[in-house]
């Protein structure tokens, strides 16, 4: 393949979720897209997979103890094999790179990100985590490096349509939807028993572990609001959360003129990629197409914070600002995994939120290093917490 006529591709976190899916994509449109990178966190047997369908230039592993026999699995292939998190952060720059698929899930893509885009990457991001830690940061450097950033969440992506031609100055609000996970219907009763295995079971969207955690206990959504005010510069206030069951109405916007625009569709990850990667085309696909006949109706209700704290925490986290988002990200790392690893009951995972917000130092304007120290000290005081809750 020439790599010189098609979009070269750096893909963080490939044997992911997004990862996987943005490679259909590139299988769809081979002529248009190239594999430059590959990198994953330890998924090594789905990394040597991949390395050998698409022969990237390089393949990278986060955990440098999987180097040698990651190694010796492509020995027989012209492949560049590197190890840990310097070589993550090295690759997004490679000269050859056009857009870098920021799809690591977690704090550990803040820093590729921030690298990509001082290398003047296009970044087309999923990774939530990234703004929510340090939105400020990240936009700033995008516009000081003229660096595009296209979302690929299904949800900021749907934004990113319809505000297409207008004036952004015209947005009165932005209506976000969420599925409201398995447990919309579930009382507070109900959601102290819980367990992961109940969480795992994502209504209408296939995801990894972590993010499907995240959307069960609405967290999720309180990182998009986050990331939406960063991405479209809007203040939180002017940000509405729609619990929408069937997953359709992706979001939407309202103009000041009263009028909504939104985006539609199938909930299929591989169409917000694709649109990521083509922008400012549209590429046919044979994704899966919603039926409105077959849907018959669509309905929205409010969000309930009493049952749902995390959303109002993310909500609180964004109105006292500085450091406290990225406060707000470790310890629901922490606690998330600990869900996982039945260390913490579902609705003691907002406590321990709300309690590590209140007892980690508040920085109002952070540096990155700030931002580094502040993730730390989160995650020892969440840590702290669990064992005295445990």
């Amino acid at each position: 393949m020439n790599r010189k006529l098609s979009k070269q591709l750096c893909i963080l976190g490939s044997t992911g979720s997004i990862g996987t899916q943005t490679l259909d994509v590139v299988r769809a449109y081979p002529d248009r897209y190239g594999v430059y990178a590959i990198c994953a966190h330890r998924s090594i047997d789905k990394l040597i997979e991949q390395a050998r369908e698409f022969h990237p230039e390089v393949v990278c592993i986060a955990d440098e103890s999987l180097y040698e026999p990651l190694k010796a699995a492509l020995s027989d292939l012209e492949i560049k094999v590197w190890a840990g998190d310097e070589a993550i952060a090295e690759v997004v720059t490679m000269p050859s790179v056009d857009i870098v698929v920021a799809s690591m899930v977690g704090y550990a893509g803040l820093r590729p990100t921030i690298e990509a885009i001082k290398a003047g990457k296009t970044i087309a991001l999923a990774n939530k985590e990234t703004l929510v830690v340090a939105g400020e940061i990240i936009c700033d450097l995008a516009l000081k490096h003229h660096t595009p950033i296209l979302p690929v969440d299904s949800e900021h992506s749907a934004i990113f349509q319809s505000l297409v031609g207008e004036d952004r100055s015209e947005i009165e609000k932005i209506l976000l939807t969420a599925s409201g996970g398995p447990f919309r219907t579930f009382s507070l009763e109900q959601m102290r028993s819980v367990t992961a295995a109940d969480a795992l079971k994502h209504p209408n969207w296939d995801m990894g572990a972590k993010i499907t955690i995240d959307s069960a206990s609405m967290m999720n959504k309180g990182f998009e609001v986050i990331e939406a005010k960063w991405l479209f510069g809007v203040p939180v206030e002017k940000i509405q959360v729609l619990v929408h069951p069937q997953s359709i109405v992706h979001s939407a916007v309202q103009f000041t003129d009263g009028a909504i625009k939104a985006q539609l569709g199938a909930p299929d990850m591989r169409l917000p990629i694709q649109y990521a990667l083509s922008f400012p085309e549209r590429l046919a696909s044979d994704f899966p197409r919603a039926d409105l006949l077959q849907l018959g109706s669509l309905t929205f209700e409010e969000p309930d914070m009493n049952r749902f704290p995390n959303l109002g925490l993310a909500y609180e986290a964004m109105r006292r600002g500085g450091n406290v988002p990225c406060i707000l990200n470790a310890a629901n790392e922490v606690v998330n995994l600990a869900f996982r690893q039945n260390r913490c009951g579902f609705l003691q995972m907002s406590d321990i939120i709300a309690q590590t917000m209140e007892q980690t130092t508040f920085i109002a304007k952070p540096s990155y290093e700030d931002y580094v120290a502040t993730d730390a000290a989160a995650r020892q005081i969440a840590e702290e917490l669990l064992t005295i809750h445990h």
